[in-house]
């Protein structure tokens, strides 16, 4: 069975006609407006170090062309500008609720020159093979309908020698950060984002889309198998977050 089966059955809304591509894009769209918020207020602006942390399996690499898959408002494109100094970041994401409101921030920051994002399907990359020196995809890739699909397109455009980084929420396994963990994101979550984001549906979906996803050695081997011939996975914070390098 593909990895991916198991993470194609979640969805933000059960029920639902919509393929997971069209209710993730909906869902995103949805929560825009609070997505920055929220995603460090739950966190408890834990996600910001977890994102330095990723972007410094960067650094030696010096890239000059990156692409930012599942950018949403662009948080992660920002930080890479500003640490890593490439020439160019473009970011793609499938909700063009999430792209309006990274595109304000960019603007009020001053980076246009430097940062575009763009409405793009991350298995369907719409640039040449072998284009980007670096990619980063920060808390998306679970939302992927095929992942293996994704991976590959993401190998596709990326020069020989060129690194993927990926940032993806993982399962904790050491009591009782697990115990704890588990709790929060079952019971206080949903909370927070039905009255917050108004949306308890997608704040229940994500801690259902993190259980079921692939992470640590089986993430590792997917990788590989996608053709990464050196591959990562580094856990942070007791195991909530997990890094994965990819070289090409």
């Amino acid at each position: 069975m593909s990895a991916n089966t198991n993470v194609q059955k979640i969805v933000p809304f059960e029920g639902s006609k919509l393929s997971k591509k069209e209710q993730i894009a909906s869902m995103f769209d949805d929560i825009a407006y609070r997505y920055d918020f929220l995603n460090h207020f739950m966190s408890l602006g834990i996600d910001v170090i977890w994102r330095r942390k990723a972007l410094k399996y960067l650094k030696s690499l010096q890239p000059k062309k990156m692409l930012d898959v599942a950018t949403g408002t662009g948080d992660f494109a920002v930080m890479a500008e500003k640490r890593l100094h490439p020439e160019s970041i473009t970011g793609i994401d499938i909700s063009e609720g999430m792209l309006s409101h990274g595109r304000e921030k960019i603007k009020k920051l001053g980076l246009e020159h430097k940062i575009s994002l763009q409405l793009g399907d991350s298995e369907t990359i719409s640039f040449a093979d072998e284009t980007f020196d670096a990619i980063t995809v920060a808390f998306g890739v679970r939302n992927f309908e095929n992942l293996e699909k994704g991976l590959a397109e993401m190998r596709r455009v990326l020069k020989p020698g060129g690194k993927l980084v990926i940032l993806e929420f993982s399962n904790p396994t050491v009591f009782p950060i697990k115990q704890l963990y588990n709790s929060y994101f079952r019971l206080i979550v949903p909370l927070i984002g039905k009255f917050v984001a108004k949306s308890k549906a997608a704040y229940s979906y994500l801690p259902e889309s993190v259980k079921a996803f692939p992470q640590g050695e089986e993430m590792r081997t997917i990788l590989l198998n996608t053709g990464f011939p050196a591959v990562t996975c580094k856990t942070l914070t007791f195991g909530i977050c997990s890094i994965y390098c990819a070289t090409r």
